[in-house]
């Protein structure tokens, strides 16, 4: 069952709110009306999934323990459809890392540990719906490669030898990033102030995305190439020598 708050100035900006606490969910759904979303309700995982495919949320804001499906499931469900990957903010009362990361790993692109501040929430809705949408600036638009590596800023699209891939929000802001700074290190602090816009935060989600990341673009993720570990200090994007000797990355 689904049901519909106030709409809000867009429905460009709608939100799909999956929480099964109907208290949370008043909260939550309440918030991010007044911010301007206009915000639908599911209150179990079956319910988001049939409203995920009806209604084609910009963000979903979803609860990890649901009935039914629970919020892994849903994620990953969502992240295997058609089309690009609709954003994830993930709810949790779970406190151990380890089922943050799994969040993350599933694909959410951001995620809030119960209890929460609903205004945070609101902020965190925003960040991300703002780098899933904003065009890059023009005079960074230009195409970038690596190797058969092919990545269209303006169009928000990669390709690999010839293959689109499916990266979420977060993900592709990281790898254009490190493409656009290759050869310099970054420590986990300094990409999550760069990428997510966060002044402080769970350097963890840093782990998690390299770690995607480097599943969908590397020959082999255990062994990374392209997208380098430097101990103690944290992550280096090395762009492969041409065949040509000109260098690796173009723009």
């Amino acid at each position: 069952m689904s049901t519909r708050s106030a709409p809000g100035p867009s429905t460009t900006h709608r939100v799909l709110v999956v929480e099964d606490d109907p208290t949370v969910a008043e909260v939550v759904t309440g918030y991010l009306s007044r911010a301007g979303y206009e915000v639908e309700h599911a209150a179990d995982g079956l319910a988001a999934l049939e409203s995920a495919m009806a209604l084609r949320p910009r963000l979903v804001v979803l609860d990890l323990m649901l009935p039914g499906l629970d919020g892994l499931e849903v994620c990953r469900r969502l992240r295997s459809g058609d089309g690009p990957p609709v954003p994830v903010v993930m709810l949790t009362a779970r406190g151990e890392e380890a089922d943050r990361i799994l969040g993350l790993e599933f694909g959410a692109d951001d995620y809030m540990t119960k209890p929460f501040s609903p205004r945070e929430l609101v902020l965190r809705v925003t960040s991300v719906l703002r780098r899933a949408e904003a065009p890059p600036p023009a005079a960074s638009s230009a195409v970038l490669r690596a190797g058969d590596l092919v990545v269209d800023p303006a169009a928000r699209r990669v390709e690999r030898d010839g293959r689109e891939l499916a990266l979420t929000g977060r993900e592709f802001d990281l790898l254009v990033f490190l493409l656009r700074h290759a050869g310099r290190v970054f420590s986990r602090e300094e990409l999550l102030r760069h990428v997510w816009g966060w002044e402080f935060g769970d350097t963890s989600t840093v782990t998690v995305h390299v770690r995607r990341l480097r599943e969908k673009v590397e020959d082999d993720p255990a062994a990374p190439k392209l997208i380098s570990t430097v101990w103690s200090a944290g992550y280096r994007f090395d762009p492969p020598a041409a065949p040509t000797g000109n260098g690796g990355l173009q723009p």
